[in-house]
């Protein structure tokens, strides 16, 4: 593992705890699938993917519009393209594959795999279920959510700035959307009795976990902006009290709750906690974040995301005690995830390098900065996580 390199050998400025992050939230989101759901919180894992992508994808907008005065739209949409599509399309079509030739248990079905194919499975599963795909593929139900967000968020945000709204106006704008997006779960959950699947699954009620992340990259974005506090502040007020308000998402159990304002929460709390990361790696408990295993775990996230579910769900024929089972799992998922990334991803990365576009140069005072790693989450989880 210690010999992979990030995908960006760039020499300039270089933030692994972007890469940290991500490694940890996959690992939440394994281990919560492979049956430690109660005491870990899969669920966690995917609103953390759900911030990163928010941050990364404004961030990179964000900079490309101040330094070229322009969103090449074109180019931006080939770069996603490329950095989701090829392993995803491989992977669900390997899926779907050894399925029907009766490798993996469960049969393919026309309509829910185009849902899958099209990214309107998070929809399909909401009102039909997941039945007639391969196993294990339910769960990206999150990467319909994220090109969803793909599609709109960008030329929204290019509207706004071009009619003039400044950083401050774009945040009243994006926490007046987070807000309507809480109201509406309230609707869902609370006065229409929906199924938790209805507020946890769609793109109209978890779009906001993205947008939160988008706020912090328009206003404090640890990369581009000033710090607005000192260091002591940070250490001793806004950090602990992220924390806190983390573990309090976590600890209280109220369906209605969790099912409404959890996410909003846990949004908030995330825009403090990945600015302390960011800009201050060596404190605690970020060091983490910087070991190398952990990084690798970051690099490799999108592919294990993508094959872990399926691994686990193809062990639970096995004969094998859960323990052991799930110890294959995470070790054939990681050599799996592991060809991915470098078979699909290494060699695609290298011809999206082409699509990429120079940003504007730092705040004074301040080294460029790399954004570590891919700029895409890799989600999904159970809604009782």
């Amino acid at each position: 593992m210690s010999s992979i390199p990030p995908q960006n050998t760039s020499p300039r400025f270089y933030i692994p705890s972007l890469d940290g992050i991500r490694g940890i939230a996959i690992l939440l989101v394994f281990f919560s699938h492979a049956g430690l759901d109660r005491i870990i919180p899969g669920g966690l894992g995917v609103t953390i993917f759900f911030f990163l992508s928010g941050y990364l994808i404004t961030t990179l907008l964000r900079r490309e519009l101040e330094g070229t005065g322009h969103i090449d739209f074109k180019q931006f949409y080939i770069r996603r393209m490329l950095r989701i599509w090829p392993a995803f399309y491989f992977v669900l079509i390997a899926g779907a594959a050894l399925t029907v030739f009766g490798f993996l248990p469960g049969v393919i079905q026309p309509t829910p795999l185009l849902s899958q194919i099209l990214h309107f499975g998070n929809y399909y599963a909401i009102f039909h279920g997941n039945a007639g795909t391969s196993i294990g593929t339910g769960i990206y139900w999150s990467l319909a959510v994220e090109e969803h967000f793909y599609l709109v968020f960008p030329f929204v945000y290019y509207l706004v700035v071009k009619v003039g709204v400044k950083a401050r106006g774009q945040m009243l704008i994006l926490m007046f959307m987070c807000v309507a997006f809480l109201a509406w779960r309230y609707v869902l959950v609370v006065e229409m009795d929906m199924d938790d699947h209805r507020s946890y699954y769609a793109s109209d009620t978890r779009v906001d976990s993205i947008l939160y992340g988008s706020m912090l990259a328009i206003l404090g974005n640890p990369v581009m902006d000033r710090v607005r506090f000192s260091d002591r502040v940070w250490k001793l007020f806004l950090v602990p009290a992220s924390l806190a308000l983390i573990a309090f998402t976590l600890l209280y159990r109220s369906p209605d709750f969790r099912e409404t304002v959890r996410y909003s929460l846990q949004g908030i709390a995330l825009y403090p906690l990945f600015t302390a990361a960011i800009r201050h790696p060596d404190w605690l408990p970020f060091r983490i974040l910087n070991t190398r295993v952990v990084r690798f775990f970051g690099w490799i996230s999108y592919p294990l995301y993508l094959v872990h579910f399926t691994v686990l769900r193809a062990f639970l024929t096995s004969s094998f005690h859960p323990v052991v089972e799930g110890a294959l799992s995470f070790v054939v998922s990681i050599i799996l995830a592991y060809a991915i990334y470098r078979l699909i991803e290494q060699p695609i990365a290298k011809l999206r390098k082409k699509h990429s576009h120079p940003g504007p140069s730092q705040p004074s005072g301040r080294p460029e900065v790399i954004l570590a790693g891919p700029a895409v989450p890799r989600l999904g989880s159970d809604p009782a996580s």
